[in-house]
Order: C-alpha cells, then sequence, then structure tokens
C-alpha cells in the first residue's frame, strides 16, 4: 500500500489488493475497513456497500472519499501545483523496498534537461541489483524501451515517453533494500538525473524537422490562399483573333478586356504593313468609346450633385428638428416650468440641454462648411500654399495684403451679383431699357471679377517668383559669407608676414589696400593742403594697430591717378605731403 500525503489534508492512495491481509470476499469486514480510512465503502464493480455513510464518523478524519477502484493509481502521484509540496512516504516492493529521504533535506541537483530526453541515468543501485528488480522499480512510472546496466551500480533506462522521465526524477534520493537484507550489498541510495543519449536527440530533431515542414506547408497554403489571382494569358495575335477581338471592341460589356490585349500586341511589336489597316480600326473603335466614357462620368457626377443636394437638405431637417429640442429645453428652463421639477430632473435636464446644444453646433458647423464650399471658387490647396510660410521681408507682406484685399473684392463682388439676381428674380422689371442696364451691370460686373482673378494669379506667380529668389539670393549669401570666413580664418592662421606664402601675402595686401583706400581717400578729401604718412598712419592704427607706415606708403605709391606726393615748407620745414587727386581729373573735364 503506497500513501501520499499533500497540504490542506488532501492525500491520494494508491492500494494494491494482493498487499491487503483482509479477505475481499467479506462484504461487511471490507465495508468496516474502508469506513475505518473514511472511504465510501465500494464493492469489487464499484456500487455502494452502504447507502447511509457518513465521512465524518471514520477513523481517518480529514481524508476525502475516493473510490479504491480508481486506475492510474501507481507510485508516483498526479501533476500538482508547486506551491502544494509533496510528502513522500514508504514504498513496498515485490522483491524490495524504498524509503524516502530525509523532508529536511534540499532536493537533490539535477543537469539541465536535453531536448527530447527519454533517457535516465540510475546511480547508486545496490551490488546485488539486477535487470529485473531495475524493471519492477522503475516499470510502474511507465513503458521501458531498453535498459543498459553497467558493473558499477549504476544503469541507463530508455523510456517509450518523455513524461515519464519526470516520474522517474521522482524516486530520486530513496535508501533502497532487498528484501528485509541488511547486507550493504544489499543497499544503496538512488540517484536519478537526466541522460543524454543520441538517439533521443535524433527523434527530437526529426520530429522539430516535422514541425517545420508542416509550419511552411501551412504559411505556403496561406500565401497562396492570399495571393491576388493571377491576370488571364494574352493570346497571340492572328487573322482569326483580330477580328474576333474587333467585334470585342464594339461591345461595351467586353471593352475593358478587349483594350487590354490590343494594347498588348502594340506593346509587343504586331504592328507591320499586312495588318496595319486591322490595328487602324480597332483603335479607331477605342476611340469611339471616350464619348460612352465622358456621358458616363457626366452621368456619375450628377449622382454625386444629387447626393450632395440630399444630403444638405436632409442635414437641414435634421438641424431644424435639433433647433426644435433645444427651444423645448430652453422653455422647460424657465421659472415658470423649472420650479415644478425636482431636483434629479433638473439635472437631467441641464445635461440633455447641453448635450442637445453641443450636438445641434455640430451639424450647424458641418452645414456651413458644405455651404461655404460650395461658394469658394478657389480651391483649399491654393489658399494653404498662399498662407504656407509668412516671409518677413516687405515686399513678400506687401505681396499678402494686397491678396487679402482682392480676396475681400472678390467677395464683395460676388454677394453684388447674387443679390442682383435675386433682386431680378423678386421684381418683374417693367421697361426693357432697366433689364439692359441691369444687364450690362452684370456683365461688367463679371468682366470685372475675371480681371481680378487674372489679377490675383499674376499676383501668387509673381510671389512664388520673389520666393526662388529670395531663396537663391540667401543661399549664395551663405556662400559668399563662408568663403569670406574661410579666408579670414587662413589670414589669421598665418599672423606674420613672413611666413606667409607669396600667393597669401598678395591676397592679404589685395584686402588691406581694398579697404582701406576709401578711408584713406576719404581722409585726405578733408584735409585738402595733404597730411604726411605719419598723421595718416596714425589715424588707420585707430582702426587697425596691425597696419605699419610701409605698407601705406606702398598703397598710395601704387595708385598715382588717386593719390600723389608734394613737397611743402622751405628751408628746414620742408616737408613730404600727400593729397587726394582723384576729383582733378573729373574737374578739368
Amino acid at each position: 500500500m503506497v500513501f501520499f500525503s499533500l497540504s490542506e489534508g488532501l492525500r491520494n492512495i494508491a492500494m494494491d489488493s494482493n498487499s491487503l491481509a483482509m479477505p475481499i470476499s467479506d462484504p461487511n469486514a471490507w465495508a468496516t475497513a474502508m469506513n475505518n480510512l473514511g472511504m465510501s465503502p465500494m464493492s469489487m464493480t464499484g456500487q455502494p456497500i452502504m447507502s447511509d455513510f457518513d465521512p465524518s464518523l471514520g477513523m481517518m478524519t480529514g481524508i476525502a472519499p475516493m473510490n479504491p477502484m480508481m486506475p492510474g493509481l501507481g507510485i508516483v502521484p498526479p501533476p500538482v501545483s508547486q506551491d502544494m509540496p509533496i510528502v513522500k512516504e514508504i514504498i513496498h516492493c515485490k522483491s524490495c523496498t524504498l524509503f524516502p529521504p530525509n523532508p529536511n533535506l534540499p532536493p537533490p541537483a539535477t543537469r539541465e534537461r536535453p531536448p527530447g530526453c527519454k533517457t535516465v541515468f540510475v546511480g547508486g543501485l545496490p551490488e546485488n541489483a539486477t535487470e529485473q528488480l531495475i524493471v519492477e522499480v522503475f516499470e510502474q512510472c511507465g513503458s521501458i524501451i531498453a535498459i543498459r546496466k553497467s558493473k558499477k551500480n549504476f544503469c541507463h533506462i530508455r523510456f517509450a515517453e518523455e513524461h515519464t522521465v519526470d516520474k522517474a526524477l521522482f524516486l530520486s534520493g530513496y535508501r533502497i533494500r532487498l528484501g528485509s537484507s541488511t547486507d550493504k550489498k544489499d543497499t544503496g541510495r538512488l540517484h536519478v538525473d537526466f541522460a543524454q543519449a543520441r538517439d533521443d536527440l535524433y527523434e527530437w530533431e526529426c520530429r522539430q524537422r516535422m514541425l517545420a515542414r508542416e509550419e511552411r506547408h501551412r504559411r505556403r497554403i496561406e500565401e497562396d490562399r492570399l495571393r491576388p489571382p493571377s491576370p488571364p494569358p494574352i493570346v497571340h495575335f492572328s487573322e482569326h483573333e483580330c477580328s474576333q477581338l474587333g467585334e470585342k471592341l464594339k461591345d461595351d460589356s467586353k471593352f475593358a478586356e478587349a483594350v487590354r490585349v490590343l494594347l498588348t500586341w502594340v506593346e509587343r511589336g504586331e504592328v507591320n504593313r499586312r495588318n496595319a489597316n486591322n490595328i487602324y480600326s480597332m483603335i479607331q473603335s477605342s476611340n469611339s468609346h471616350i464619348r460612352r466614357l465622358m456621358n458616363e462620368k457626366a452621368a456619375h457626377e450628377k449622382e454625386m450633385e444629387e447626393a450632395k443636394e440630399k444630403f444638405k437638405n436632409a442635414l437641414a431637417g435634421i438641424l431644424v428638428q435639433f433647433e426644435q429640442i433645444v427651444s423645448v429645453f430652453h422653455a422647460a428652463s424657465k421659472q415658470k416650468a423649472w420650479d415644478h421639477f425636482s431636483k434629479a430632473q433638473r439635472k437631467n435636464l441641464d445635461m440633455w440641454r447641453k448635450q442637445a446644444e453641443e450636438i445641434r453646433n455640430i451639424h450647424n458647423e458641418e452645414l456651413m462648411g458644405i455651404r461655404r464650399e460650395e461658394e469658394m471658387e478657389m480651391s483649399d490647396d491654393d489658399m494653404e500654399d498662399q498662407t504656407e510660410r509668412s516671409r518677413p521681408l516687405a515686399q513678400v507682406e506687401a505681396l499678402k495684403e494686397e491678396n487679402d484685399s482682392l480676396r475681400c473684392q472678390l467677395d464683395a463682388y460676388r454677394n453684388e451679383v447674387e443679390l442682383l439676381k435675386q433682386e431680378q428674380g423678386k421684381a418683374q422689371p417693367q421697361r426693357s431699357e432697366e433689364d439692359a442696364t441691369r444687364q450690362q451691370q452684370l456683365s461688367f460686373l463679371q468682366q470685372a471679377l475675371q480681371g481680378m482673378q487674372k489679377q490675383l494669379l499674376k499676383l501668387r506667380e509673381d510671389l512664388k517668383q520673389r520666393e526662388t529668389e529670395l531663396e537663391k539670393n540667401s543661399e549664395e549669401k551663405q556662400q559668399l559669407e563662408s568663403q569670406i570666413q574661410s579666408l579670414k580664418d587662413r589670414i589669421q592662421a598665418f599672423p606674420t608676414s613672413h611666413a606667409l606664402p607669396v600667393s597669401y601675402r598678395r591676397l592679404s595686401f589685395f584686402i588691406f589696400g581694398f579697404s582701406s583706400t576709401g578711408i584713406i581717400s576719404t581722409f585726405l578729401h578733408v584735409h585738402p593742403f595733404g597730411a604726411s604718412i605719419e598723421y595718416i598712419c596714425s589715424y588707420l592704427q585707430r582702426l587697425d594697430t596691425k597696419i605699419s607706415t610701409t605698407e601705406v606708403e606702398t598703397l598710395l605709391g601704387r595708385l598715382p591717378c588717386t593719390f600723389k606726393q608734394e613737397l611743402t615748407g622751405v628751408g628746414a620745414s620742408l616737408e613730404k605731403r600727400w593729397k587726394f587727386c582723384g576729383f582733378e581729373g573729373i574737374k578739368m573735364a
């Protein structure tokens, strides 16, 4: 007999009828034994023996009643939850007895489970253990395929199913004793662990490949199901097919398929001198369908306009009903009726009124948007292009303001035209002269409207051109600034004139002369009697301390048409002065 105890008094019991010493033929004795165990007395056929059985009267209370004839109860309990600890008990077999390990010890260590493992390693067997004993102990875990026993008290057992390996691991840590012998050769401590076998790995790989093939087959079927159908093949050109295609092109229901065949023939290069007339006649037949397609398009557009009009009218009717509902709520909110409602009713009325107003406003905005779209002649895309981005320049802003003013004038002229049309429909003129004048006014307004539209389009084009020019100029300006900055960086990298190459010295001197010539010319122009080179250098050094007298004198000497040197004074007061002579040639002329 084998007992397994679980937490909260749940226990599963497996009974072996061979180990019962009580004769089963006596029903009263059998019922008494079952009653003492707290189980419902059952016969060998599964019928209850005592109809008035009370489980609480048994000697072993806390054990749930169960049928002792339940199949499938062996030495290994069924899988239970991880948070319910299993209490191992003594296991009695025919040839040996298994004693459980100390429950306070940690569980035995195991290696990592190989994929598809069906083989276990069993160590710690008694020296006198036989293969028949091993089969007797482990066959109750599951069907055994092969046993490889070694001379060193261990063996390998290969089961038929993978889940039986977990049942065999349950016996790890048990002490085994053969019969009632206490000899050391008849005892041992079992150690059960996973074992890696080539056969297990091969079967697992075969199973994985089979699953992969099934998955690929399933995906292929799914892809074939979702793949769009292939277009029908195009027939090859022949006289017979050409005549049939000509008849199909004349039929409206077969035109789409026939024109595709005609396009394929022309692209393949089937046209030659012999069949050029036939191909031309088929192209002419295709061209005759243009009018039909235009008529169909016009009919669909008309249906769309009618649907829009119907939708607008229906929306207007819904809006009127919403207005009536909101009016009812407003009337109920007046003090004359409001005082008669309870607090909960007032709260509901207020909430319903707000919801009705929100829905009414949404429908009203939708209706106004539809009317606004009908009145506008320019598309929203053009409006977005105009207001896409604002330029800080004065010209762009001026063009936008002029565009807005023209749009306002355009709306005003449109409103005037609509008012004139309404007045013309309401009041019937009595004299033809008034009709003529009004028609003339309408024509003038229409012409003015067209002129304003053309002017508006021109302004848009000018605005786009100026924007492109500004972008180009800004790019060129950035390039020039980057070049100037790079030149300045190169000049600053070589501060001494001796270390600079010839090309850099020329460039630096050119930049110095270009900037200093205007300053010196202005300075000498306000000194009509001239100035010495030291006076000029002292003025320039206030702007740039790196300027030397030699550079300034060399620059003035290179420009004889702009600067000239004169000697002034007598005797010891003789002095060289530089004068500005750039305007003398102009005065003489």
